[in-house]
């Protein structure tokens, strides 16, 4: 469906071009934007080699396990229905971690295996688990400490001062995780009262 939506907007913009005369301007601005999205690219490129290697020196250095250690009472707290010593807990905190870091593309992998591990635990294969909703949730309220993506466009795009950001970003995601985990909990407490 998407491929259509985008497919027609393209078409539109091009007649609509065509129409007002304006289609080289078009065409000279498909040719910049693609040129800019190389550049940010390659940028990026090495913005996520160098966090991606700074990950994997710290996951030798047994740095990950020594934060998921200090994590589990946390993770203990988020997911009382997890077994201990579950591999799910291991997914689970890699993907904070990374997260936490701003490094959301490391994420990914650790949170699909901690989803695929969370289904084989839940009873109903169909229906979400309580513990699937709550790592979605705290997922998508976006916890991290530097957002490595905005500090890469931010420097890449000329600003003077591209941690300026880092303040207020830790501030609004700790507000935003925090209500996120709150909503869950009270939607968890009114789901027992109704058993």
């Amino acid at each position: 469906m998407l491929n259509y939506i985008w497919g027609g907007m393209i078409i539109i913009g091009m007649v609509t071009a065509a129409f007002t005369g304006r289609l080289p301007e078009v065409t000279n601005g498909a040719i910049e934007s693609a040129k800019e999205a190389v550049t940010v690219s390659v940028t990026m490129l090495g913005v996520l080699s160098m966090w991606t290697g700074m990950m994997r020196i710290g996951e030798d250095a047994g740095l990950m396990k020594l934060l998921t250690k200090k994590l589990m009472p946390l993770l203990k707290w988020l997911f009382p229905r997890i077994p201990e010593g579950h591999e799910a807990m291991r997914h689970i905190a890699a993907n904070f971690i990374a997260n936490f870091l701003g490094l959301g593309w490391a994420a990914t992998p650790p949170g699909l295996k901690a989803m695929e591990a969370l289904k084989r635990l839940s009873r109903d294969g169909e229906t979400a688990s309580r513990e699937m909703c709550m790592f979605m949730v705290i997922n998508m309220s976006s916890l991290q400490l530097v957002s490595v993506n905005l500090l890469a466009y931010r420097v890449q795009y000329g600003s003077h001062n591209p941690s300026e950001i880092i303040g207020p970003g830790i501030f609004t995601t700790l507000i935003s995780t925090a209500v996120s985990v709150i909503f869950v909990k009270l939607a968890e407490g009114r789901e027992k009262k109704k058993c």
